[in-house]
């Protein structure tokens, strides 16, 4: 059974750093697009970062694009998003995703879901 479990996040402050896992079972990520997805309470969800599934393109957010970085680890079949500079504005649970899509900011082409992790960044 495919199964992504997140791990990594937290309560940090403002400017601090966070390192997000994905560890993918019973699928391989090489095999697949991978992305990140936030939705805090109350509101829809929102892409974050992806690597396609053809191609090996990565697409960031407007928003996140220079302080967060999205990686694949094949190897350890582990998904990464490396935070930076964190704002509160990013408050939110962060989820990873896996699919055959090349529409890579559309959640809903995405097969696979992990549970979430919290991020928290206070001020």
């Amino acid at each position: 059974q495919a199964q992504l479990v997140e791990s990594g996040g937290g309560l940090v402050q403002a400017g601090d750093s966070l390192l997000l896992s994905c560890a993918a079972s019973g699928l391989t990520l090489r095999d697949y697009g991978v992305a990140w997805f936030r939705q805090a309470p109350g509101k829809e969800r929102e892409f974050v970062a992806a690597i396609s599934w053809i191609g090996s393109n990565f697409d960031y957010a407007d928003d996140v694009k220079g302080r967060f970085t999205i990686a694949k680890d094949n190897a350890k079949n582990t998904l990464f998003l490396e935070m930076n500079s964190l704002e509160t504005a990013v408050t939110s649970g962060y989820y990873c995703a896996a699919g055959k899509t090349v529409a890579v900011r559309t959640g809903s082409l995405y097969d696979h879901w992990g549970q979430g992790t919290q991020v928290t960044v206070s001020s």
